[in-house]
């Protein structure tokens, strides 16, 4: 679950961000759109057969984040922001907290048959944990592109692998295309 203190921290930057010019207002672009989400379905592919032959765990980890980092984009600019070239990583992390965190948790929340009054408080800390794997893995790919033995990134890259999938396939969902 996202600690307090990393929304209200996410909250703050986006402010800043949109200020600097390192996270803007802008119309949805289906050909962006497209690009992004094709990067993401290719680079979750890529981790996918990486993992299958046992190739790299590294970059199994490496792609399993772009897929997610891809996606998480294509579901701001749908929203309508674009993400800058500056510390665009940490823009997009703390961007998905302040946009895309509440309408994560709506949207899951129509994928429950069970009612409203039951279903938030799960469909709240679902989205909570989806939006922090984006964290997590932001900063274990980082750390493990430069120190981690291959025993201990086999192991992560399933983890990394996993959480794409699922982060992917929650927030694709989110993405809409101007008409």
């Amino acid at each position: 679950m996202l600690h307090n203190d990393r929304v209200k921290e996410a909250q703050a930057n986006v402010g800043r961000y949109l200020e600097e010019g390192l996270l803007r207002l802008t119309a949805k672009d289906s050909n962006a759109l497209g690009v992004l989400t094709g990067n993401a379905k290719e680079s979750l592919e890529v981790a996918e057969l990486l993992d299958s032959q046992n190739r790299s765990s590294l970059w199994t980890i490496v792609c399993s984040y772009y897929a997610m980092y891809y996606t998480a984009n294509a579901v701001l600019l749908s929203l309508g922001y674009k993400v800058g070239e500056k510390i665009a990583h940490k823009v997009t992390a703390d961007a998905l907290i302040v946009y895309v965190r509440k309408k994560l948790s709506q949207n899951l929340l129509e994928s429950f048959e069970t009612a409203r009054e039951e279903a938030l408080p799960l469909a709240g800390v679902r989205a909570d944990a989806l939006i922090e794997t984006f964290d997590q893995e932001r900063a274990k790919r980082g750390a493990l592109q430069y120190s981690t033995t291959e025993v201990a990134k086999h192991a992560k890259a399933q983890t990394s692998l996993k959480r794409a999938k699922e982060f992917v396939d929650a927030l694709r969902r989110m993405i809409t295309y101007p008409t």
